[in-house]
């Protein structure tokens, strides 16, 4: 069996990605992982919102909540605020968003599985131009349609 290198990303490497506020370094794209798994650093900035309520028809995710709070908007209006240390699963089909509602920086570490959904993130900052357009609803809506992602309308986010 031919032996793989590892990959070592330093804390400053990665591409990263402008989604509005939203800052997304790259850590693993799937290339060396045959696409069975993706990762990114999210910063998000205080009082910022994620993205629409959706779900993902062919991928799960994780999130690491690394630094301040994270609010996790789930169906019936209910939410998780997860804080520096808390861990939250979403499985495919299973209908979320994010945001950050305090005063305060926050970074989480996502993973895809697998791991073609990174794209979704480069496409986003691409129909932005690097994000200096707005992520509008319909922006989000049509990256979104591309991966396997669907608006979540039974959501009070």
């Amino acid at each position: 069996m031919p032996r793989r290198p590892i990959n070592f990303v330093p804390a400053q490497a990665g591409e990263v990605l402008t989604l509005g506020p939203i800052k997304c370094r790259i850590m693993e794209d799937g290339s060396r992982t045959d696409n069975r798994i993706g990762s990114a650093e999210f910063t998000v900035p205080a009082d910022t919102s994620g993205p629409p309520p959706h779900w993902h028809e062919m991928h799960d995710e994780t999130f690491l909540v690394t630094k301040g709070t994270i609010r996790f908007h789930v169906p019936d209006g209910k939410h998780i605020d997860a804080k520096e240390g808390d861990y939250v699963v979403v499985p495919t089909r299973a209908p979320h968003t994010f945001s950050n509602p305090t005063g305060e920086e926050s970074k989480l570490f996502i993973t895809f599985t697998p791991a073609y959904y990174v794209d979704y993130f480069k496409l986003m900052s691409e129909m932005t131009d690097g994000g200096s357009r707005p992520l509008a609803r319909d922006v989000f809506i049509e990256a979104m349609s591309k991966y396997a992602t669907l608006p979540a309308s039974e959501m009070s986010a």
